[in-house]
């Protein structure tokens, strides 16, 4: 009995071990933000919806963040449209010298080109967890440092113009990263690290470790796997590597910038008219948010 006894106390302890170390990042309040979000419609550059959901967020970051301000540009895409962009820039403790980046973009894609059917394909896609997802994390990330102002400072910046046009031929995709790599906050910003959050919302979350980050600042993907893991979503962001994706980190990492990409692309409803609300989760959503809170404790 004595024995067996022992052995169900370590198997339970071992069983905390793996539950998450609960913190201050609500997975339910940021999925709420995304349903706001969402019913601005499509965010394709250019229309009303788009100019709409940008000014919410502006409005809602300087609720939060100590500084926001805005890039505004335009740009010609390949069709010869002229594409009004913004990026949002919401600064926490603007100061420090020692800085961390996040970035996700709030654009949605003006074509749902993997839909089944020509008509569908010829619709804009709702981006609920591509868009939306990062939004949502950033919007509760921000209620948490509002509420707990960090110590070093924290950039999170909603770049546009992520999905307007073709990957594979890259033509008009990546704007946002693009012009933010260009325009930084000054000469000499230069963030400890960075992360791109991206489709970070889908109920069954995994991340794996893409393909350029692993291989451009691995220590950076060392430490937010690491991270994960000690505070138990080692099943959320899973310890192996995937191809290489083109997304908003690789402007940042040509720039010289230490940046990776946590995106689970591995999601059936990717630029479909699919990605609507109902597929993402508040679960997936807190785990996402812990780790990213987690990362800003020094």
């Amino acid at each position: 009995m004595t024995t067996l006894c022992v052995l169900l106390l370590a198997a339970l302890q071992g069983c905390a071990r793996n539950e998450p170390v609960a913190g201050p990042f609500n997975g339910d309040q940021a999925l709420a933000y995304v349903r706001t979000f969402m019913e601005f419609g499509p965010r394709v550059p250019g229309t009303d919806a788009h100019k709409r959901a940008g000014d919410w967020i502006t409005t809602e970051m300087r609720l939060r963040a100590d500084t926001v301000y805005e890039q505004t540009w335009t740009h010609t895409a390949k069709s010869g449209q002229v594409l009004p962009l913004r990026n949002i820039v919401a600064r926490f403790n603007p100061m420090a010298e020692e800085r961390l980046l996040y970035v996700t973009h709030w654009d949605s894609r003006p074509v749902a080109d993997k839909s089944a059917t020509d008509s569908l394909r010829k619709l804009p896609t709702p981006g609920a967890n591509d868009g939306g997802s990062g939004v949502g994390l950033f919007l509760a990330l921000g209620d948490v440092l509002k509420a707990t102002p960090p110590t070093m400072g924290v950039d999170l910046v909603f770049v546009d113009g992520e999905d307007y046009g073709t990957f594979a031929p890259d033509v008009d995709v990546l704007l946002g990263a693009a012009h933010f790599a260009a325009n930084l906050p000054s000469a000499s910003y230069q963030p400890l690290f960075g992360i791109v959050w991206d489709m970070v919302g889908e109920k069954d979350l995994r991340i794996p470790q893409e393909g350029h980050s692993v291989s451009r600042a691995p220590e950076v993907v060392e430490r937010v796997w690491r991270t994960a893991a000690d505070i138990g979503y080692g099943n959320v962001f899973v310890p192996r590597t995937t191809y290489e994706i083109t997304d908003d980190h690789v402007p940042l990492l040509d720039k010289g910038l230490r940046v990776i990409d946590v995106i689970d692309l591995d999601y059936e409803h990717h630029h479909t008219v699919g990605d609507t609300i109902d597929k993402l989760s508040a679960r997936s959503l807190k785990a996402v948010g812990d780790v990213a809170w987690k990362l800003l404790q020094r």
